[in-house]
Parts: C-alpha cells; sequence; structure tokens
C-alpha cells in the first residue's frame, strides 16, 4: 500500500518516467511510460474532481499536486492498479485538507471578530455571509469517479465556453485538457510566458464569475458548443502544421496535441460525422509533414515533395475516416475539406491530381462555408481546370474584402496564377508583396526565392518570362497549405 492507500505494483525494471512501457499492479501494460500516462489520465481525473468541486482553479491546483505526487511516487513504488482511481483520490484529499485548514481559519477569524466591542468594530468578519464550518472539508466524503469514465468531452465544452474569447479557449484547452505547462503553450505560439499565465487565469476567473457549470450543456446547447471545440482542434492544428509568424514553418508538438485530443473526441463521438472528418482532415494533411520542409527547415510545396515520404498509416486511416464520414448525413464543411485532402492524398505524382474533383468540392465548400478563403483555394482549382485567367477572375471577387486586404496569401495566390499566365514582372511583384506582408520567416524566404527565380529566368531569356514553368509548383506554398484553409 502507498501513503494514500492505492494499491501499487512492483518497481519497473527500465525508468517509467520515460517512453517506455510499465507494468500495473493488475498487471496491465501502460506504453509510453509514466509521463504519457499521466498525461492522457489528467482531463478525465481534472474532470472527476470538477464535478464534486466546482471551482477550476482550485480543482486544477489539486490534480497538479496529485500529478507531481506521482511523478516521484510511481517510480520507485510503481503504478497503481487503478492510475486514475489513485490521482482522483490524492487530488480530493488535497481539495479536503484545503478546505479544513479554511475553514479552521475562518473559524478563528469569527472567534476572534466575536471577542471584539461593538464599538471597535470598524468592519464585518471575514466572510460573516458564510459562516464558520459551513465549507466543505469537515468529514465530507469524496466519491470517486469510475476509473474508466473519461470527462474529455465535456472538459471541452468548458474550456470553450463562448463566454471565453478564442484565444482564452484555445489556451485553457492546451492546458487543461492537453496538458501542456505554461511555457509549453507561450512558446508554441511565440508569446512571453507572463502573457499566455495571465491569459489562462483571466479564462479561469471568467468561468467563475459566469458560474459556468461543469457538467455538459443542455441539449439545447451541445451543437454550438461542439461547433466551438472543433473550431478550437482545428485552430490549434493549423497553427502547428504552417506556424503564423516565427523561424519554424513546423510545430510537431501542436498537430501531435490536436490529433490526440480530436482522436478522444472521435472516440466519444464515432458517429459524428463533423468529428470524423476533422481527424481525418487532420491525419490526411499532417501525414505530408516529414516531405513538407527540407533538411533546413525551408518549405518544400506539394509538387516537390517526394510522395514515398508520406505517412502511410495516416494516409490509410484519413482515407477510412473519409469514407465513413461521407456516408453520414448532414455534410459539413470539415468533411469536405477531409475530401479535398484525400484527393491529393490519393494521386501517387503530382500530374495524377484530379482537379476536376477538387474544384467540385471547394464549390461544395463555398455553400456551406462562404468564405473569401475559400475562394482562393477555388481560384487555384479553377486555374488547374480551366486556365490560369480562370483562377484570376474568381480572385478579383474577394480582393476588395476587407477579411483579406494585407493578406499575404491573397497576393501569394495572385502571383501563382500571373506566374502560371506568364506576366512574370506582375508575378514577381506579387510574391514581393506576399513576401513582406507574411510573418513566418520559412514562407518569407519561399516567397523570395520564387521571386528571384522568376528574375533569374527573365535575365536568361532576355527577358521574356518563364512560361515553362509546372503550373502546380506554388500549389502548397499558398492555397493548399493547412493554414490557407481555415474556412471557418
Amino acid at each position: 500500500m502507498s501513503d494514500d492507500g492505492a494499491n501499487v505494483a512492483a518497481p519497473a525494471s527500465a525508468d517509467p518516467r520515460a517512453g517506455s512501457t510499465v507494468t500495473d499492479a493488475n498487471g496491465r501494460q501502460h506504453d509510453g511510460g509514466v509521463e504519457h500516462l499521466l498525461r492522457e489520465a489528467a482531463p478525465q481525473v481534472l474532470g472527476a474532481v470538477l464535478r464534486r468541486y466546482p471551482d477550476f482553479d482550485t480543482a486544477e491546483d489539486a490534480v497538479q499536486e496529485a500529478l507531481l505526487a506521482a511523478t516521484v511516487q510511481w517510480p520507485v513504488d510503481g503504478v497503481p492498479s487503478s492510475p486514475h482511481g489513485w490521482l482522483v483520490t490524492v487530488a480530493t484529499r488535497r481539495l479536503a485538507d484545503w478546505h479544513r485548514r479554511e475553514s479552521t481559519r475562518r473559524l478563528k477569524e469569527a472567534t476572534a471578530a466575536a471577542l471584539v466591542p461593538d464599538d471597535q468594530r470598524y468592519a464585518p468578519p471575514p466572510d460573516a455571509d458564510d459562516p464558520a464550518g459551513s465549507a466543505a472539508g469537515h468529514g465530507i466524503e469524496w466519491p470517486v469517479e469510475s476509473a474508466a469514465e473519461d470527462n474529455t468531452l465535456e472538459l471541452l465544452y468548458l474550456c470553450c465556453h463562448p463566454a471565453l474569447s478564442r484565444a482564452a479557449q484555445v489556451a485553457l484547452t492546451l492546458r487543461a485538457v492537453g496538458g501542456l505547462t505554461t511555457t509549453e503553450i507561450a512558446g508554441a505560439f511565440l508569446v512571453p510566458e507572463p502573457t499566455m499565465a495571465q491569459r489562462i487565469v483571466r479564462a479561469k476567473h471568467r468561468i467563475r464569475a459566469a458560474g459556468i457549470p461543469f457538467p455538459m450543456p443542455a441539449a439545447v446547447d451541445r451543437d454550438d458548443r461542439l461547433a466551438a471545440v472543433l473550431q478550437v482542434l482545428y485552430l490549434i492544428f493549423n497553427e502547428g502544421y504552417a506556424a503564423q509568424s516565427g523561424s519554424q514553418l513546423l510545430r510537431a508538438d501542436l498537430t501531435a496535441e490536436a490529433i490526440r485530443l480530436t482522436r478522444r473526441l472521435h472516440r466519444r463521438l464515432p458517429e459524428h460525422g463533423e468529428v470524423a472528418g476533422l481527424l481525418a482532415l487532420m491525419l490526411l494533411t499532417d501525414a505530408r509533414r516529414e516531405a513538407r520542409t527540407d533538411p533546413n527547415g525551408g518549405l518544400v510545396p506539394l509538387a516537390e515533395q517526394d510522395r514515398s515520404r508520406w505517412n502511410a498509416d495516416q494516409l490509410r486511416q484519413g482515407t477510412e475516416l473519409v469514407a465513413a464520414a461521407l456516408a453520414g448525413w448532414p455534410l459539413g464543411p470539415y468533411q469536405v475539406e477531409a475530401a479535398i485532402a484525400a484527393v491529393h492524398a490519393g494521386a501517387s505524382r503530382v500530374e495524377d491530381t484530379d482537379w476536376r474533383q477538387i474544384l467540385a468540392l471547394y464549390g461544395i465548400l463555398q455553400r456551406l462555408v462562404p468564405s473569401p478563403l475559400v475562394t482562393l483555394n477555388q481560384a487555384v482549382a479553377a486555374a488547374m481546370v480551366h486556365g490560369p485567367a480562370a483562377g484570376l477572375e474568381l480572385l478579383r471577387s474577394v480582393e476588395a474584402d476587407p477579411r483579406l486586404v494585407g493578406h499575404h496569401r491573397l497576393a501569394a495566390v495572385r502571383a501563382h496564377l500571373l506566374e502560371m499566365a506568364g506576366d512574370a514582372e506582375a508575378a514577381r511583384a506579387c510574391y514581393r508583396q506576399a513576401a513582406q506582408s507574411t510573418r513566418s520567416v520559412p514562407e518569407r524566404h519561399y516567397l523570395l526565392t520564387r521571386a528571384n527565380r522568376i528574375r533569374a529566368a527573365e535575365s536568361n531569356e532576355g527577358g521574356q518570362g518563364p512560361r515553362g514553368e509546372p503550373p502546380t509548383a506554388k500549389k502548397d506554398a499558398t492555397s493548399h497549405s493547412f493554414a490557407a484553409e481555415s474556412t471557418l
């Protein structure tokens, strides 16, 4: 027995904090070691504690103490027979201890105040509206949730409550459900750690001040809340797959976390077409990750990627999910985007890409969620099917849209289509304009390289534009990067 009353296994021979497999007291094996096991357990434990003590800040502090105790104790004593139950027990005991201390403090303050003569009381006793002894903690029984219960969905609903800003929803989701530290989240989004810490604290205070309950929202609210959850996961993946700023094009920690959380959501809602569609979209897109950068971290466009480096297992999983998701109804935008990604994934060579099908799918997507970013993708597909003039015509329909004014992707797509049309001088100017607008160092470098390549070709050809450029050369850097598909 451990100090916390849970049966534990004998210490493992390998260090269970590392990426090894650990065995609990019941003989069950857990891959990834203690660190991975704790990360998987954290949201379920937090959800179980929140059900009994609906103060997000205090409950999370108690869970963090339990996780810290586990990292110290389990490598020495072994993994408990019920890791989730052990963590819930320890966390709720920490809460009970805090409540006892708080009740004692209030009782002492109330007693001291009672001894002060009436004419010397300049203020009411502390917490006078909450009589001493009323706080939970004295002799309280803390029911432990079933270790098998998964509170991930409920926690996602809480973190994505409409009372919170989108930035706060993303940060709180990564902190409470993803288990990332504040330092890790701040690093992923390139903001100072104190700024991210304040964002998370304000989100927690907002939940408390608004009296937002933890249990599942009413049925009428679930669809809207789930839409917010999916968008937050989508944004997290976007930032990891095509970072909006900084020196790195990819942030694998964010893409991996988005996929992990979406997998858990899919396990809870296996029949929901849009959940399956989002997971498929992530898998099909992330499958290209290894081929998307060169050894120096530079961007490799889709037409130039070594497709043998694409992750075959992710492609298979994503394609199977798309097929199943499209069989359901109603059809949603994530399912359509996943279908587009599946068409690209199904082409063994870039020349084999079925652009007519892609163009048709973008038409469906535009009807579902009208957006100028969808139009950017449509423009490239239209150019591939009907020629660059058709794509440029579509661009003219959205170039005055305030959501795209100054956006580097508009200039980048225009540059690509102008290059296809043979207008080298205008294409070069647009590439340079796009490079000046983007905050991503790898994208800026790529766009400037494209501009310089056109200039070099003009010099070699005596001022004639490079009409022989393969028409898909710019595809991945502009419209078909995952970040360009932020249509929702």
